[in-house]
């Protein structure tokens, strides 16, 4: 089955504790934390408050998203918030070795996100030092945008530099995930899926992310 990560970014904000629950007793995997500075992108989420009262209530893993600059800066506080996973942005990370390893070192598993338009072989010197790879198939900082067919072949590339290596780091896709895409991206090798607004905007979330998880 694939892995289901659900964006909280799309939830009813009003709402949490409700559709945690619901998360809880579904078929996801874990759950998506989006943090956004509105520097690094032209929003901004939910704090570590927030992300501490998520972390009491949810039963899964938080998979932590920081969409913001300097994220080094911010590695304690998420393991104090609850993160199982802390994914940072190779476009706002100087030291990306640096950070990984303190994010390690920290007792969290180290993502690194790599926006559409970053390519691949970026990766090339840290794929061997980090735990999944974020790939965003749409431009970051708002959820229920259009899919980018172009992080396809991406995803190729990206299971062609794991081939090589003999590294494979978890490999999760973000961004206009929908049953479609989903099947085209787990097709692609996608191993976890984050999906919002096709998940929070259905009449039954708990049976989407179900269909997800079947493909």
């Amino acid at each position: 089955m694939t892995k289901i990560s659900p964006s909280l970014l799309s939830a009813d904000f009003g709402n949490l504790y409700k559709a945690i629950d619901m998360l809880n007793s579904s078929a996801a995997s874990m759950i998506h934390i989006d943090i956004m500075d509105g520097v690094f992108v032209p929003n901004i989420s939910l704090g570590f408050p927030v992300m501490k009262a998520v972390s009491k209530r949810a039963k899964l893993p938080l998979d932590v998203h920081m969409m913001i600059v300097n994220p080094h800066n911010y590695i304690n506080q998420v393991r104090d918030a609850g993160g199982a996973i802390m994914n940072v942005h190779i476009e706002a990370c100087t030291h990306l070795h640096r950070t990984v390893q303190a994010i390690k070192a920290a007792g969290m598993k180290a993502g690194v996100t790599l926006n559409p338009a970053t390519p691949i072989v970026m990766l090339e010197d840290i794929i061997g030092d980090i735990d999944l790879v974020l790939l965003m198939s749409v431009n970051p900082g708002y959820g229920g945008q259009q899919f980018i067919p172009s992080v396809l072949p991406k995803l190729t590339r990206l299971r062609e530099l794991c081939a090589s290596t003999g590294y494979h780091p978890m490999i999760e896709i973000d961004g206009g995930v929908n049953l479609l895409t989903g099947q085209e991206l787990v097709k692609a090798g996608a191993e976890v899926l984050v999906a919002g607004n096709y998940v929070f905007s259905a009449p039954d979330p708990r049976e989407a992310i179900a269909s997800l998880a079947a493909l």
